[in-house]
Order: C-alpha cells, then structure tokens, then sequence
C-alpha cells in the first residue's frame, strides 16, 4: 500500500493497470476501520492511499463528497467505486470481478 506523496504525480500512478485508489482522512473513524483490510488487499492489488485533506484538488477533481472512497482505476480511467467501509470478503469479491 502506498501513501500518496506530494513529489509523486497521482495521474501516472493509476495510469497502467488496476489501481484500487483509498481517498481518506486521517480523522475518519470509517477510513481507520478499513485500513487494515486494504493492507490486506495491497498483497494483490495496488492500492494508493490519498489523503483528502493534503490533496484537496485531487479529491475535488474527482467530486469526493464522502469518505472513504475507494475509486477503482483502470489505465487512468475510474470503472467502478464504492463510498463506506467494505468489509474483507466484499472488496476481494469486488476486485476479482474487474480484473
């Protein structure tokens, strides 16, 4: 699992493959529950974390209202997202479905 930086450009980090994109907040109750299960998750998918409140203009440019979001990129391209915590089972169920 990776921690969006402020070096790193976020378009060429979902630009190829499948990209499981966690939009979070440090404060978010929701987002420290399903933390644990993405760790999980990262041992087969990229996932990249982005904080919500470090980068405000990634979050709007995508029209992040709720959180967590989990955005689900293919070479650049959202195909699907889920709002809430997602249990273990769901997001594997989820993910083995899009690839």
């Amino acid at each position: 699992m990776k921690l969006l930086s402020k070096e790193e450009n976020f378009n060429e980090l979902i630009a190829k493959g499948l990209v499981l994109v966690d939009f979070y907040a440090d404060w978010c109750g929701p987002c420290k529950m399903l933390s644990p299960n993405l760790e999980e998750i990262s041992k087969e998918y990229n996932v990249i974390k982005v904080n919500v409140d470090l980068f405000e203009d990634i979050a709007r440019n995508y029209g992040i209202m709720s959180i967590p979001a989990l955005y689900l990129f293919k070479d650049g391209e959202v195909i699907d997202k889920k709002i809430g915590y997602q249990e273990l089972a769901d997001l594997k169920n989820w993910l083995s479905t899009k690839i």
